[in-house]
């Protein structure tokens, strides 16, 4: 949610910046529902203060007195009036809240300008040469490759985008999970296992919901979606609280399960693991001072990317264009591998700021000292790793084309072994 008061004061500035996201923005209608309900508002408390001035009157009469039978039919009648007042100024605060949830982030000033993602600028490359791996195999048509990944059957048990593991293969994404998490916590993320529901307060105030509702499994009946993403959860695990500022910057890290319904059935780009309805992903947050929020930014980036760095991918970092930047954020990185036998980048991770914008929605403040006006904080978060396209990358990349996948030698240890055999 953005500032009201930027809302109000600004709103051509706002108008311009929001014009740069995908997003589609009622403005006018807002700025109206604003002056209503402030209108409403005022209009209540002028009302309760007529009423406590005629119950002064009122105390001051003779108990039983033709005046006293007559202020009280008028307090009942005040009494009355201030209800419906009130009744007003909670639908118009209603209405108008439900509006400002409509409303996207705005991007940051630097953040390149576009209208899709061709339009996203490269900032850097790192690891080895995509070019320095000769035997070009798509993951999912590695020889064996349907005895250790079997959509067949994950198709027959759940549908599309649901694949079972097995074997050697179900024991590298465990072995892959736990060296993410086991990494993350030596740069000081904290670890949480985090529900896998959340309710719509939750979903709301991370941005989820409105925006995408569609895109999210739900439990009917009970209110309760399936997460997206661990971010849903970890963020709001701060939900409604005053931080102590001695405490920040907070950090924490999550592996869960993610479901998503977006995922196609179609297609080289959603083939095999690049896109699935259910995957696997560590997830880190931060919460820090609005000051530190854009430093806070690169570090986490740079959590990211180290990972990627110690598997031996190569990959490159992409600053996301205004246009293709999702709803709730400010400015936003994508990590992106590359897959030797797709020819192609890979996301596997988005690294984001989103000033306080989640912090407003799910009320997470912090005082600077004990005392001080709560401040609202910055959020951030970023996937440290994705499973399934870092697998699909360490599949295709490794494939030495006598039947097996060279490990990287981080993975290697954990495993007890310098290769994954194909059955």
């Amino acid at each position: 949610m953005l500032d009201p008061h930027w809302i109000r004061e600004k709103p051509e500035v706002l108008r311009a910046e929001l014009a740069k996201k995908k997003f589609g923005s009622d403005l006018g209608t807002l700025l109206e529902l604003d002056a209503r309900r402030r209108e409403s508002i005022r209009e209540a408390e002028t009302r309760r203060a007529g009423q406590k001035a005629a119950n002064v009157e009122m105390a001051a009469l003779e108990k039983g007195s033709e005046a006293f039978r007559a202020k009280v039919a008028e307090m009942k009648e005040l009494s009355a009036r201030v209800k419906e007042a009130e009744a007003t100024a909670r639908d118009a605060d209603r209405a108008w809240e439900e509006a400002c949830l409509e409303l996207p982030n705005v991007p940051h000033p630097e953040a390149p300008v576009g209208r899709g993602e061709e339009d996203n600028v490269e900032i850097r490359r790192g690891g080895p040469d995509p070019g320095s791996f000769p035997v070009a195999a798509i993951h999912d048509e590695l020889p064996g490759m349907g005895r250790l990944l079997d959509m067949e059957r994950g198709v027959r048990v759940t549908g599309g985008g649901f694949p079972f593991y097995r074997g050697p293969l179900a024991r590298l994404v465990r072995v892959l999970v736990d060296w993410f998490l086991d990494e993350n916590a030596r740069r000081g993320y904290e670890e949480l296992l985090a529900p896998l529901l959340v309710n719509a307060d939750s979903a709301r105030a991370t941005g989820q919901l409105p925006d995408k509702e569609g895109q999210m499994y739900t439990v009917p009946g009970d209110e309760l979606y399936l997460i997206p993403t661990a971010e849903v959860p970890v963020t709001n695990f701060y939900r409604g609280e005053i931080l102590p500022a001695a405490e920040l910057p907070l950090k924490h890290c999550a592996h869960t399960p993610c479901f998503r319904r977006e995922a196609g059935s179609w297609g080289a780009h959603v083939r095999g693991l690049n896109r699935l309805h259910q995957f696997d992903k560590v997830e880190i947050v931060r919460w820090e001072r609005p000051e530190d929020g854009e430093a806070a930014h690169q570090e986490l980036l740079r959590d990211a990317e180290v990972l990627l760095q110690e598997l031996g991918l190569p990959y490159r970092v992409l600053e996301i264009c205004t246009g293709d930047m999702g709803f709730p954020h400010h400015r936003q990185y994508d990590l992106e591998v590359w897959a030797a036998g797709q020819g192609r980048w890979l996301e596997v991770s988005s690294c984001s700021h989103f000033t306080d914008f989640q912090a407003r929605r799910a009320n997470i403040r912090f005082r600077r000292e004990p005392g001080a006006k709560p401040e609202y904080l910055h959020t951030l978060n970023g996937s440290a790793l994705a499973v399934p396209r870092v697998l699909a990358a360490l599949l295709e990349n490794g494939y030495d084309g006598a039947g097996a996948v060279r490990l990287p030698a981080v993975l290697a240890d954990r495993m007890g072994q310098e290769t994954l055999p194909l059955p």
